[in-house]
């Protein structure tokens, strides 16, 4: 794969502070020096989960990198967040995934935990000896929270938790769950039946299914967890009773989409590297195939897209950085992130010809790891309606706005004014 770039494009520096850009060189240090020497293991050995990465990342704290100092974090916020997933996702997606997979229920807690939990939990998280999955999906419900059928029940001052959840991020390293559970009775809107969970991961009754390799991201693990009469203490409730469908959808919203919007900018931004440098260095005619008209115009529609894609990415995180209400740019950037990274890749692999067959051709992993980013967070049809929901200006929760401008679900924090 061509080198990584040193420094980020022109286009970017209206949302880049000099923090951000020392943290742009140390992501593509990282990357080269660590991830790309493992990638290639990692892509023919999909059997097996890596942990080495996950215990590299989590040295340089970077599975904190929005929680405050306070709590042991790099408090550097969104774009930080964005500039590291994005620059590992360009060498290794299934790198990049293993971080961004901890950082979802890393929000959660941050928005809704108290602070006597967050200084549970979170400097575990900073100084890596914890690692987090949230456990959202279910075999039957998928994506659906409101059709969760995993039960919580209170029994002597504990909860008693039972149910399955599938394609959990992270479920073989994960140290704690934040599970979803049902906590009304049937009936009960959604808005009012659910409550979020810390489950650790060594509980009685809380067992992870083998890992079985996807498609692609080989190396992350995403397999199925089984809660049998799984008890927890009162005080592992995150949030309010009865408001899990809030600590899901805002956790999906302000860390789940950017996140895959960033995994896709790496990738597309890989294929569109790898493609260039295949062309420039084809002989055809006299020249190479990158002198052809008709080929360059096939490259011109794949720079279009990936210019387009990174600026929606980054101008959606600086606007939540910014407190600034974003949810429908955050969507945004995950819909169309997918969508023309999957056209490139699609493109690439013609652009290729037979090529692109070969079974140990980069392209051919790229290929199968962007079909990763359209399930996860909503897809394509839910991100739409979704935005058409902003162009009708139907009234709907801003999670960017409310949990900047809110303290709330910090009770009892000192260190708010």
């Amino acid at each position: 794969m061509p080198a990584t770039p040193a420094t980020p494009p022109p286009a970017l520096r209206p949302y880049l502070t000099a923090r951000h850009e020392l943290l742009w060189e140390e992501a593509n240090a990282f990357a080269t020096e660590h991830i790309a020497p493992r990638a290639a293991r990692m892509e023919g050995a999909p059997g097996r989960v890596e942990r080495k990465v996950a215990d590299l990342m989590a040295a340089r704290r970077w599975f904190a990198v929005t929680v405050p100092a306070a709590f042991g974090g790099l408090g550097a916020g969104h774009v930080a967040k964005t500039i590291l997933v994005h620059r590992i996702a360009r060498v290794s997606a299934a790198a990049a995934a293993i971080l961004q997979a901890t950082l979802i229920p890393v929000g959660a807690l941050l928005h809704f935990a108290t602070y006597e939990q967050k200084g549970r939990w979170l400097p575990r998280v900073a100084d890596g000896s914890l690692l987090l999955s949230i456990a959202v999906t279910e075999p039957r419900a998928g994506g659906h929270i409101g059709g969760i059928k995993t039960t919580a029940d209170r029994s002597g001052g504990q909860w008693v938790l039972t149910g399955s959840k599938i394609h959990i991020g992270n479920s073989h390293l994960a140290g704690a769950h934040l599970v979803i559970a049902r906590t009304a009775e049937t009936g009960v809107r959604a808005s009012q039946a659910l409550t979020a969970f810390i489950v650790e991961a060594d509980r009685p009754g809380l067992s992870v299914t083998d890992h079985r390799p996807g498609l692609g991201l080989h190396g992350f693990s995403a397999s199925r967890l089984d809660l049998d009469h799984v008890r927890v203490l009162e005080d592992n409730v995150v949030g309010e009773i009865g408001q899990g469908l809030a600590v899901a959808q805002s956790s999906s919203i302000l860390y789940g989409r950017p996140n895959l919007a960033a995994i896709s900018l790496g990738i597309h931004e890989a294929v569109v590297a790898t493609t260039t440098a295949h062309l420039k260095t084809r002989d055809r005619y006299q020249g190479t195939l990158s002198d052809l008209p008709v080929l360059r115009d096939r490259i011109g529609d794949m720079e279009a897209r990936l210019r387009a894609g990174r600026i929606l990415a980054y101008q959606a995180v600086h606007l939540l950085d910014q407190g600034l209400p974003c949810d429908a740019d955050l969507i945004n950037a995950k819909y169309l992130g997918h969508q023309w990274a999957m056209q490139s890749t699609q493109d690439a692999m013609e652009l290729h010809g037979a090529q692109a067959l070969d079974g140990d051709y980069v392209l051919q992993h790229l290929w199968r790891d962007i079909q990763h980013t359209y399930p996860p967070a909503g897809t394509g049809e839910i991100q739409r309606i979704r935005l058409a929901d902003a162009a009708f200006d139907e009234d709907h929760i801003q999670w960017s706005e409310r949990l900047a401008a809110e303290t709330a679900w910090t009770r009892h924090d000192p260190t708010v004014a």
